[in-house]
């Protein structure tokens, strides 16, 4: 071959040579701090339960999902995200298991809570729609809608369960107008200035959400559309984020992960709290399909798409993932 002077100039593959190069020049980098970890906990079990659609997870009993959070913390995870499974006879419209004290959420944050202390960020989801008996996020009116307002009024109730069962972060899922400044003016009237909120501000009505479904073992009846985003809209997701600061939430979310990557990187460069992003049951559940079909190697693809939901801004991750790879990371 010709060379033409010093052609190319600019050799960038230089630094790609070696592993400890690449290391070294590395733009985005994963820590165990980085990750939260999505627990179930299923009432009336005596033993973990498989979740068929997300290989390797499971409904956790009351003494297993125990030791999955010392997992996390020894990990080096920074927090755990419980939901409950309720009994299905327990469930009803407005989504009773979810403001009682005894209900199976509240009973497995003061387990978990006892456990672990302080020592990892001991988290709630907040939403009705593991209680409800017709699956919604909120309370129903007389034509069968999502009541917003009406919804509120529970959220705030639970709100106020939930730090006293000793969460230390609540987070609000169901995208309701007005959620964070309710539940933030709720938390505060019973003196839990101390407890955070995490707003699912950016939460898109999306296909991925199937396997979560079997997970929390969804009553659901039609879908969420009237209240979760549209997932071809962007911009709304910056009026959300705006709503959400100003009605106080102390860090933002944005769910699913994936398939929002330039969601995620606007709400990043717009937000001045921290910013989290769910990846999500279906993206979990088709990374671990493929890698089963010798397709992929699975452990590449779990690192690569959370160095991707990183390197488009988010400070956290929740994932199905979190203790297996922060337990590599170190």
């Amino acid at each position: 071959m010709t060379k033409y002077g010093s052609f190319p100039g600019t050799r960038p593959r230089r630094l790609r040579t070696t592993p400890v190069m690449r290391r070294m020049v590395a733009e985005t980098r994963l820590h165990p701090a980085d990750f939260i970890l999505p627990a179930f906990v299923r009432e009336g079990v005596s033993e973990p339960v498989p979740i068929s659609s997300m290989p390797g997870v499971v409904q956790h009993t009351r003494d297993s999902l125990k030791k999955a959070a010392v997992e996390a913390l020894e990990a080096g995870v920074s927090g755990i995200m419980l939901f409950g499974v309720p009994e299905d006879a327990k469930k009803d419209a407005v989504g009773t298991p979810g403001t009682d004290p005894d209900g199976i959420l509240q009973v497995a944050l003061r387990d978990v809570r006892a456990e672990v202390g302080d020592e990892l960020l001991v988290m709630s989801d907040l939403c009705l729609d593991e209680t409800t008996d017709h699956g919604h996020c909120g309370v129903l009116d007389d034509q069968g809608r999502v009541d917003n307002d009406a919804t509120l009024e529970r959220y705030a109730e639970m709100a106020q369960v939930q730090a006293d069962a000793g969460a230390h972060v609540v987070g609000p899922s169901g995208m309701m107008d007005g959620q964070i400044g309710v539940i933030r003016d709720a938390l505060d009237q019973i003196g839990r200035e101390d407890v955070a909120v995490l707003a699912y501000t950016v939460k898109y009505a999306s296909a991925f959400y199937g396997p979560f479904r079997e997970a929390v073992g969804s009553s659901l009846r039609g879908d969420r559309k009237t209240y979760q985003q549209d997932p071809a809209n962007a911009r709304e997701s910056l009026r959300e984020l705006a709503l959400d600061l100003e009605e106080g939430a102390d860090m933002v979310m944005v769910k699913p992960a994936g398939p929002y990557l330039d969601i995620l990187a606007r709400v990043a460069d717009a937000s001045d709290v921290p910013v989290v992003a769910y990846q999500i049951s279906g993206e979990y559940s088709m990374i671990e399909a493929a890698a089963e079909k010798g397709w992929i190697d699975r452990e590449r693809a779990i690192q690569e798409s959370l160095t991707g939901i990183k390197r488009a801004g988010a400070q956290n991750i929740l994932t199905y993932w979190a203790t297996e790879v922060a337990r590599n990371l170190r």
